[in-house]
């Protein structure tokens, strides 16, 4: 490879010189920087990054870090990030993985938005007590150079389950969203606070799932397995929600009629289904753009940098009134 070495030897000047003609810098004359600059180019000098960043201690590109991009979800996120990052100058990195997890110690990135279970909080802190600034999207962190963005979990649940409580139903199921996330601890937590609030007469059950459609069917099944009456069911995103709609499509019971679901996150295809789904809405591309104008803000100092939280809305569905128990 080329270096700054090869070309002052070439044009017969000093290092520092050739370093100076490259960066634009006055001090070199212009017929000396156009001397130097025709010799990079005969040479094809390509600058090297890693230096420069080194040298500037500033990368302009900013880590987003995913534990999975499958789903409907992440598409409309990460364009807002994207969008609101290119506007202020800054490039989007997609991360996922712990090997990508060095990127941030290593200086390649001015600044992370984390929405990675794969990311230990103690591992998050000790990147903050080191300097690194960081947008968490999926917990709880006290610490200067680290700003939550966080959906409004709990009210969006909470819209769920009194939704479903409001329109008759007394036996309810939720459910949940994989071990250890903080999106499916905060919703459960907040159904099962709706439940208790809603009365000795409701009977409530828990699910497990892993926010994909799998589970959603599985989740079907189960319910179908224990079916003596209408139920109201709380999936705890919108792809369970899918799933459970498409494994009760050919069976004797209907969406709507004798199983009602509320999803949450409002992905397209919710519009579409029959009946339309119930879901909890919010914009995806409102809570990236404001995780990347939060994280931008802590990069450049700026001490109006703060913790935001994204609200929600109810989106009811079609036929909410229960069935008879008879079939």
């Amino acid at each position: 490879m080329v270096s700054i070495k090869d070309i002052a030897r070439r044009a017969g000047v000093s290092i520092s010189t050739v370093s100076y003609a490259l960066n634009g810098n006055p001090k070199v004359t212009e017929e000396t920087s156009k001397r130097i600059l025709a010799v990079a180019k005969e040479l094809n000098y390509v600058p090297n990054a890693a230096a420069r960043t080194l040298k500037k201690r500033e990368t302009r590109i900013i880590g987003a870090f995913l534990t999975t991009f499958e789903g409907a979800f992440y598409g409309k996120l990460l364009q807002g990030m994207k969008e609101e990052m290119n506007k202020r100058g800054y490039d989007l990195v997609i991360c996922s993985g712990t090997q990508s997890h060095r990127m941030l110690p290593e200086g390649i990135l001015d600044g992370a938005i984390i929405l990675d279970r794969l990311f230990s909080d103690e591992e998050l802190l000790l990147h903050a007590n080191r300097g690194h600034k960081l947008v968490v999207l999926d917990r709880e962190l006290k610490h200067d150079n680290i700003v939550q963005v966080l959906l409004d979990n709990k009210a969006g649940a909470t819209f769920a389950m009194e939704y479903l409580i409001r329109n008759g139903h007394q036996k309810l199921y939720a459910v949940t969203g994989p071990e250890g996330s903080f999106d499916s601890e905060q919703r459960l937590g907040a159904a099962r606070q709706t439940v208790e609030r809603g009365g000795p007469l409701i009977t409530y059950k828990e699910i497990p799932g892993n926010f994909d459609k799998a589970s959603g069917e599985a989740a079907a099944l189960r319910i179908i397995s224990e079916y003596d009456g209408p139920v109201g069911v709380f999936c705890l995103n919108d792809e369970m929600a899918i799933g459970m709609y498409q494994a009760l499509r050919g069976t004797p019971y209907r969406v709507g009629e004798h199983i009602h679901v509320v999803g949450f996150d409002h992905i397209d295809i919710t519009d579409y289904v029959q009946p339309r789904m119930a879901t909890i809405d919010y914009s995806e591309r409102r809570w990236g753009a404001v995780a990347a104008e939060q994280l931008i803000k802590l990069v450049e100092g700026d001490s109006s940098a703060q913790h935001e939280r994204i609200y929600v809305g109810l989106v009811e569905g079609e036929s909410v009134g229960p069935a008879s128990a008879g079939m």
